[in-house]
């Protein structure tokens, strides 16, 4: 083995997590209730990005600490409220939702995150369209 070959190789394993590439990115959610006459677009942030993952083929083997399968998640959010216009008096027209101030590489937590990829496109408007640039 060539002496370039080697260190690229121990290179790699000692800094591959910081190759990761998650970070805030800009987001559009499509939001509707059907008491109202509008669709709200939300322009936000959300972490989306690549994280290392390690897998074992030897699972069985090894203690579960040593797998290693992180997800692009928030380190730290805020939410923010939008209004939804179009609302008759008796409806709420208020909706919160996460804004992504800073992400990380780490375990994703189902109290604050959809931790499943689903490949239904649901974020589209039934009814006529606003923008809500926050």
């Amino acid at each position: 083995m060539s002496p370039f070959f080697v260190m690229s190789l121990l290179f790699g394993l000692t800094f591959g997590q910081t190759a990761s590439v998650c970070a805030p990115t800009e987001y559009t959610i499509h939001v509707e209730k059907r008491e109202c006459a509008y669709c709200l677009a939300i322009n936000t942030t959300i972490c989306a990005g690549f994280c290392m993952t390690r897998d074992s083929n030897g699972k069985k083997l090894l203690l579960k600490s040593a797998l290693s399968q992180n997800v692009c998640t928030y380190k730290e959010m805020l939410y923010q409220t939008a209004l939804i216009p179009g609302c008759p008096h008796h409806t709420i027209p208020y909706y919160s939702y996460p804004v992504a101030v800073s992400c990380k590489c780490g375990k994703c937590n189902t109290d604050y995150s959809d931790c499943v990829h689903e490949k239904v496109r649901t974020n589209y408007c039934t009814k006529p369209q606003k923008l809500c640039n926050i």
